[in-house]
């Protein structure tokens, strides 16, 4: 069964992956692969998105 543990190192994990991408998003920003940042940026709130919904699976546990 998933315990909150588990879901919190997700969360977790998906944090600092998503702080990577931005990171590696910035550096492309005013380069000639710019539109690799917009991809980057892109990915970004899509993992964000995902964080709120493992926040609200987490939640979901406690009831």
């Amino acid at each position: 069964m998933v315990s909150q543990a588990e879901l919190s190192s997700l969360q977790t994990a998906i944090r600092e992956l998503s702080e990577r991408i931005t990171a590696a998003a910035d550096e492309l920003v005013g380069t000639s692969d710019e539109d690799v940042a917009i991809d980057l940026y892109e990915v970004e709130r899509s993992l964000r998105t995902a964080q709120r919904r493992i926040v609200r699976a987490a939640e979901g546990l406690e009831q």
